[in-house]
């Protein structure tokens, strides 16, 4: 029998059915995820689990391969490189690059441009997202990190764990603000009625977000905002924000009708703070604003006073 597969459940499958968890990381059809399951095949931190059993993201979960398990393909895919040596790489990522394989996208993905770019990262994490340590939105852009060696890509996912890895934002929001800086610490969960959003819901898990304004515009009536991830929930920023009334423009999912045009959703991973995994060296690496979005901000003019 084939060696079981071994995942870390992500963010974006938190409460899930353990049959749709197999299905999305193993990437087979729900019914032979539910084969497995019904066999006493899907272990979730030790634990046999059944099918419509709710798993946790952060538990590890085994199963075995489906019948015909996709693999990554290695492919040419463009994006940007921040920093490189030879334990981790920074990917100044576009946007509109899905970052792995998942639902509907088998191809064109950072994963397989990775790859392609980088051998050696074959059997480095998780299977398919070979040494992608957390992944950004579609449409959000910046930096990335990449663990290149199996010992930095789980010195890496540790640092992450312990809330260790510092992720900033910049984004543009609707409304202005009162008061320049502020913390949303509020709980977010899968939304029970609309499947493919999250929701301010006080059974989800704990999420902790800092924002601070950096300039504003009374007209139209957007901000600039400088965000700190605290912790990293599927969708966090937009969650909170669009929580609080100020909802992130070019959000088609959780926001409004925007006040002015904006060509895609603003935000943008503007840095990383980690330890170096191999010399223990606090790095900081930036990713400047792409010029989309530079070109909404300086459409807007002078900042209000």
């Amino acid at each position: 029998m084939a060696q079981p597969l071994t995942f870390v459940i992500p963010d974006e499958l938190d409460g899930e059915r353990a049959d749709r968890v197999v299905a999305v990381l193993g990437e087979m059809p729900r019914s032979e995820a539910r084969v497995h399951c019904d066999a006493g095949l899907v272990v979730v931190d030790g634990t046999v689990v059944i099918a419509k059993a709710r798993v946790s993201a952060g538990s590890s979960i085994s199963f075995p391969p489906g019948a015909d398990p996709a693999v990554l393909a290695a492919e040419p895919v463009d994006f940007g490189i921040l920093f490189e040596d030879e334990h981790v790489v920074v990917v100044d990522k576009p946007a509109g690059l899905t970052v792995h394989p998942g639902a509907g996208r088998a191809t064109g993905t950072l994963a397989g441009g990775l790859l392609a770019r980088y051998p050696e990262l074959q059997g480095v994490g998780q299977q398919n997202r070979w040494g992608l340590v957390h992944r950004l939105d579609r449409e959000t852009s910046g930096a990335l990190i990449v663990g290149r060696t199996p010992e930095a890509y789980a010195a890496l996912v540790d640092e992450l764990k312990r809330r260790e890895i510092g992720r900033d934002y910049v984004t543009l929001v609707q409304g202005t603000f009162d008061l320049p800086r502020g913390t949303i610490d509020a709980p977010i969960g899968r939304d029970p009625h609309r499947p493919r959003r999250r929701a301010l819901i006080p059974t989800g898990r704990r999420a902790v977000t800092h924002y601070r304004m950096t300039r504003q515009w009374e007209r139209p009536g957007v901000a600039e905002l400088a965000v700190e991830l605290e912790t990293g929930r599927t969708h966090q920023i937009r969650v909170h924000l669009a929580g609080i009334g100020h909802s992130v423009l070019g959000d088609r999912l959780y926001g409004r009708r925007d006040p002015i045009a904006v060509p895609r959703l603003f935000l943008h991973a503007a840095a990383l703070r980690f330890r170096h995994p191999a010399s223990g060296e606090e790095m900081v690496i930036s990713s400047p604003l792409p010029e989309d979005l530079g070109g909404v901000l300086r459409s807007l003019g002078e900042a209000s006073p």
